[in-house]
């Protein structure tokens, strides 16, 4: 939940009225509540007398402090904006652009990154699959969660209080265990106001910060839309798994015509992640959902799989051996070994002379040898590329 404070004034500051006390009242009111705190700095004006006076009463608070400097519209005037803000002693600061939206994105990871971990999680089963689904409103996730759980029989039980915009599903199924996590809709662009529109991706961008396996539904009737690629793209800027489930498929079962556009839709907007799982289902029929369980079993696997260093060295020899990587500046470029540094999903790096030189191509022509090498053909990969410490570049 968010609460939007009045404006705190100085005590003896020249705008000061009737009414300024019982603002103050109320907004310390609401930082005693508050998990997090926000406070909006006006970049324009600068660092008023009052600013240090909120700083100091917000620290005493001991807890957790966004300082966001507000009316930043690019980064040309970042740096000499945010400035004078380094006087409050503050340990870090956002810099923001309400009207232009700079910053916001870093502003809201950093924020659901902080939000998830004062939730305290839920203790899980080893081993469980936590899937989050997203859509638009009327899509059907809560439909599709209950098709999952009422065809199994098998619900463990309900996990409340994770989240305050979801109810987690705790679900069993021969041996395997999933958290079925239910988010709030995303709405249609022009159908509600912007502010409204931010909040309800800060909760989707919340749930996936939580899940392993990201399932996005697309309404069969409707098509995928601008708002269903924009949610992909978050799963994939996140490293979440992908799954993606066309349902009410039911409703147009009959239309060849219209399916086989659907289908060419959905693969034309997906393009950039070939890999991604897609499955027609109808959360009200049931067609289709037994089906995705080996999926996700599959997903879920080589999403949190681990490597050793030398099969991953003995793959990188054999990548370079098939196609050299090119000159750079009138040098061979090297690459001399290669580690996993991270599960979930898997991320290696390559320890090169010219990390800078690699070619986007050489490196996606990387990527695709480690993951068909690997057997990784329902995830994404991310692969870093970084430079020899401490050695003469040959």
């Amino acid at each position: 939940m968010l609460v939007d404070t009045g404006g705190i004034e100085e005590a003896d500051g020249p705008d000061h009225d009737q009414f300024s006390d019982h603002i103050r009242t109320q907004a310390l009111q609401a930082v005693e509540e508050a998990d997090v705190i926000l406070l909006l700095l006006d970049g324009r004006q600068g660092v008023l007398p009052g600013d240090y006076e909120i700083v100091e009463l917000l620290r005493r608070t001991d807890k957790e402090v966004f300082f966001v400097v507000n009316k930043i519209d690019s980064p040309a005037v970042e740096t000499e904006l945010l400035t004078p803000f380094w006087e409050l002693g503050v340990p870090e600061l956002w810099a923001l652009s309400g009207d232009h939206g700079y910053g916001f994105r870093t502003l809201m990871e950093d924020l659901v990154e902080k939000l998830g971990a004062t939730e305290g999680p839920a203790e899980l089963p080893e081993g469980t699959a936590r899937l989050a689904f997203f859509g638009r409103p009327n899509v059907g996730k809560s439909s599709m969660i209950n098709a999952i759980m009422g065809q199994e029989r098998m619900v463990v039980s309900e996990i409340s209080g994770t989240t305050r915009d979801s109810v987690d599903t705790l679900l069993s199924r021969d041996q395997y265990n999933y958290l079925l996590i239910d988010t709030a809709g995303i709405r249609r662009k022009g159908k509600t106001t912007d502010k409204l529109e931010k909040f309800s991706i800060l909760k989707a961008l919340k749930a996936l910060t939580r899940c392993d396996i990201a399932v996005v539904l697309i309404d069969a009737e409707e098509g995928i839309t601008e708002q269903d690629t924009k949610v992909i793209g978050y799963t994939q800027d996140h490293g979440r798994a992908l799954l993606i489930l066309i349902n009410k498929w039911d409703l147009i079962q009959g239309d060849k015509k219209k399916q086989d556009w659907l289908l060419e839709e959905v693969r034309l907007a997906t393009n950039f992640i070939p890999f991604a799982p897609v499955f027609r289902v109808s959360a009200k029929t049931g067609y289709g959902i037994k089906r995705i369980f080996p999926e996700i079993g599959k997903m879920h696997r080589q999403f949190h799989q681990r490597f050793t260093t030398s099969a991953l060295n003995r793959l990188l020899e054999s990548a370079i051996l098939h196609h050299e990587p090119p000159m750079y500046k009138g040098r061979r470029l090297k690459l001399y070994y290669t580690a996993q540094i991270d599960t979930s999903p898997p991320s290696f790096v390559v320890i090169a002379n010219f990390p800078k030189g690699i070619h986007f191509s050489y490196q996606r022509y990387l990527k695709n040898q480690f993951r068909e090498g690997l057997g990784l053909d329902r995830i994404q990969i991310r692969l870093f590329f970084r430079e020899r410490s401490g050695r003469t570049k040959r």
